[in-house]
């Protein structure tokens, strides 16, 4: 009788073994499934980079850029009267936002009514060259282009505390 029921419990235990390494095997086919599906999407991937890599060297060839530029900009070359000297060139506008403040928003939004100067790069004519129904008169310098922008826009520079203009 107790062999009888030893048999029995080995049988019943080489059953859940049996099914025990099924479901294991089982696990590792469908983990070995999942690896190939995901190496299978990392080579496209892979694929997908390298292309958009070579689009990118076509996009981005000097030549194709300069020939975009040359359709499309329509660019003149610079002439040598675009340039002025330095001290003719336009003074910095004024820093609405100081470099340490603990409030920039605030700042700005407090300077908010104030008029920026205009300050450009361009450079005036020389005053034989602007045509006479242009050409304002000058109060005391005949015939000299404005010093700086304030003068050019005919605006007063804000002066900080101290008197001075921030540069």
């Amino acid at each position: 009788m107790i062999l009888r029921i030893l048999n029995f419990v080995v049988i019943g235990a080489l059953i859940f073994a049996a099914a025990y390494v099924y479901r294991i095997k089982f696990d590792s086919t469908v983990q070995a499934e999942r690896l190939a599906k995901i190496r299978g999407e990392v080579r496209r991937e892979r694929d997908a980079i390298a292309a958009l890599r070579a689009s990118w060297g076509e996009l981005d060839n000097p030549a194709r850029i300069e020939a975009l530029a040359k359709r499309h900009l329509h660019l003149k070359p610079i002439a040598p009267t675009q340039f002025d000297q330095l001290n003719q060139l336009p003074e910095r506008p004024p820093q609405i936002v100081k470099p340490d403040s603990a409030d920039p928003i605030g700042d700005v939004i407090e300077n908010f009514e104030e008029e920026p100067v205009a300050a450009t790069g361009s450079i005036w004519p020389p005053p034989a060259a602007v045509p006479p129904a242009v050409a304002a008169p000058a109060p005391s310098k005949a015939a000299s282009p404005p010093a700086n922008a304030a003068q050019r826009n005919n605006v007063e520079l804000p002066a900080t505390k101290s008197g001075r203009l921030d540069r």
